[in-house]
Parts: structure tokens; sequence; C-alpha cells
């Protein structure tokens, strides 16, 4: 069965891939045989994060910053990738932001940060990426775009984080809607509905202060269904199952990765 779930030789671009999940899912690819390449809007923060997972589990991570809320950020990453390949495999939509305020003192400024990264980026960075998408896909093996949406887009949010549930509901009909165009040319989408992972954003609105390392992880994942959160093999996973010839049929789907909490909201 392991071909069934083989991304080995794949090129692969996960954004927001220096930290939390972004980072699991390119610790998956990287272990599973892909090169990967990952963007940040923080150089050094993504360059050091690159040549760790290079160092640490083999292969090529090669660090590509850039904003993805800025039409000059996403020209950037496409220009510097095209330069060093002539097709992309797999575009993992991940950068994402958030912002929390109560209903009556949410700024307009936290409204447009959110949904210019978490939307917007998506949809301008796949277009770019088109072209590098087209001549990777074939009707055997499809090329693949995961957007990472949350269930925060499904369910009602816990923080009063207006803009980011509203921005994630629209990346989960935003994946439908460009699938529906892209899969005639053989590039499949899908998005992962992830529920909460150890990472800075799910650390800042629980309280440890962005903490990741060393906070008290179990607290949060004994209010889940599975009594924990989630690791970097249940998202990493998933996203290798859709990037490889066992997802090949999955199309325009939005997956929870959540240990139950949309299923038993």
């Amino acid at each position: 069965m392991s071909s069934w779930f083989s991304i080995e030789g794949k090129t692969a671009l996960v954004t927001g891939g220096s930290r939390g999940i972004g980072e699991m899912i390119a610790t998956g690819f990287l272990i599973h045989g892909a090169r990967v390449y990952i963007n940040s809007r923080k150089a050094d923060v993504c360059d050091e994060t690159a040549a760790r997972l290079a160092k640490t589990h083999g292969g090529d991570c090669i660090s590509i910053p850039g904003d993805m809320s800025d039409l000059g950020g996403i020209e950037n990453v496409f220009n510097e990738i095209n330069k060093r390949e002539e097709r992309l495999d797999i575009l993992v939509n991940n950068a994402g932001s958030t912002w929390g305020a109560p209903i009556d003192e949410f700024p307009e400024s936290g409204w447009d940060k959110v949904m210019d990264t978490n939307v917007k980026g998506i949809f301008f960075l796949t277009q770019k990426m088109l072209p590098l998408l087209r001549r990777s896909a074939t009707s055997d093996d499809p090329a693949r775009v995961i957007n990472i949406g949350s269930v925060d887009g499904i369910k009602t949010p816990v923080f009063d984080n207006f803009s980011y549930g509203a921005a994630k509901a629209a990346v989960h009909h935003l994946t439908r809607q460009m699938a529906a165009h892209l899969v005639k040319e053989n590039i499949i989408v899908n998005a992962i509905a992830p529920g909460p992972f150890p990472s800075w954003m799910l650390s800042a609105g629980v309280g440890f202060g962005g903490k990741v390392e060393g906070a008290d992880w179990d607290s949060v994942g004994r209010n889940n269904p599975r009594g924990r959160v989630g690791t970097m093999e249940d998202i990493a996973g998933l996203a290798i199952f859709l990037s490889s010839r066992a997802g090949a049929y999955t199309v325009g789907e939005t997956i929870t990765c959540d240990g139950g909490s949309v299923a038993v909201s």
C-alpha cells in the first residue's frame, strides 16, 4: 500500500511553514521524500526553520519568505520558485492570521488583516502558481492544492475572533469553487479544517502568551472529545493522503482534523 500514499519526489510549497500547523505539514512532507519550500512573512524565522528541518529530517527544505496578504509578496514568492522549479506538485495554503476583540471594539484593521491573509492570499497565490501547477498536472497524477481552513469556519468560535471565523468559512467555500474550475485541468483542490493543535495562534488565544514548547497542552486537550490536541502525524498524515494517489478522487472537500470537536458541537 505504500505507493498509494507516496509523495516521494514531489515538490511542495507550504505557506506559513515556519511554525505551527504549516511546520508540521512541511515536516511530514520532508520525512516522506518531498522537496519542500516553506514560506513565512519573517525572513529570519523562515530561514531558521528551513535549515533546522533539513538538518533534522534530511532532504531539501528551502526558505522563500514573503507576505501572503500582499500581492507584491505573492509575486516575489512565485518568482523565486519559478527560478528554481519547472513545476509545482503540491501547494498548501496555510499562511493565516487572527485578531481578537469584543464586538463593540473590533477594529477595521483587524478585519482587513485577517481577510487579506486568510482569503485574498489563498486566491491570488493559487492564481499565480497555476502555470507551475499545470505543468505538473496529469490525469493519472493531478496537481494538488490544499487550503487550510478551521473548525471556526464551521461552528461558532469560542473566541471573539469575528473576522477569523468568517474568513475560514470563506476559505471552505472558495475551495469548492476553485475545485469546480480547476478539476477540469487535473488540479485538485481540497481543504482541511483543523481543530486545536499546539501553535502560537492557539497559545495566544488560550492565555499561554504565544508559548508553544512547555505549554500545558494537556489542559487544552482535556476539552476535546479525543482527550488531546492534535499532533504532526494527524495533520501531516491527512495532507499526505490528499497529496497522494490515495486522495486523487477526493475533490472540493473540507475535511475536519479536530478530534471530533465539530461532530459533538
